[in-house]
């Protein structure tokens, strides 16, 4: 007998026990094929197929809502915050690695690879945190090591202040534009 985890709701035990029984029921299935395959015929295998196939695709948008449920659960949109990474275009400047703190606790640290700093210099934006903040004034701290133009190393560090209120925040870091090389943009 398994007992439902204190922090995880219901629905979200339920449709996880159903995930459970469906996968049993396609394991039971297949093994029951495999020991009457010689005994049906090819139209039989074909409608058996369908069926199978019929189940993996209503598991697989169970699966996606459940996705989808278990982030509403975890992540509230009134105590939701996102911060993204993001290259201003035209800039010079190539992150090597970042390192982010809200209210003075570690809550993403990230080495980039080439194809990385590619897609971000291509105008890519790269999200590094998702977590929960009560309503507010934060403190954000930013850590950038990386390299200018000319393979100039480069290491900064800025604090802006962040003031979260109902709904989910989103919080844009921009490295290398203009004068400064860390810029915030706050929705």
């Amino acid at each position: 007998m398994f007992y439902r985890p204190f922090f995880l709701p219901v629905k979200v035990y339920l449709a996880m026990k159903f995930l459970q029984f469906v996968f049993t029921l396609l394991i039971i299935s297949a093994i029951s094929l495999n020991c009457r395959a010689e005994e049906l015929s090819r139209e039989q295998i074909k409608g058996l197929d369908e069926q199978v196939q019929d189940i993996k695709k209503d598991v697989l948008a169970i699966s996606a809502e459940l996705t989808l449920l278990e982030e509403k659960l975890l992540y509230p949109s009134n105590t939701q915050v996102s911060i993204f990474i993001s290259v201003a275009k035209d800039s010079q400047y190539t992150p090597d690695a970042v390192q982010i703190k809200i209210d003075d606790k570690d809550v993403a640290h990230h080495i980039y690879s080439y194809k990385e700093v590619g897609a971000l210099q291509m105008g890519g934006v790269q999200r590094v945190y998702t977590g929960n903040i009560r309503g507010g004034e934060h403190k954000l701290d930013v850590s950038v090591i990386g390299q200018q133009a000319g393979n100039d190393a480069y290491n900064s560090k800025k604090s802006f202040t962040i003031t979260k209120k109902v709904g989910a925040k989103l919080v844009e870091i921009q490295l290398g534009s203009g004068s400064a090389l860390i810029q915030i943009k706050e929705r």
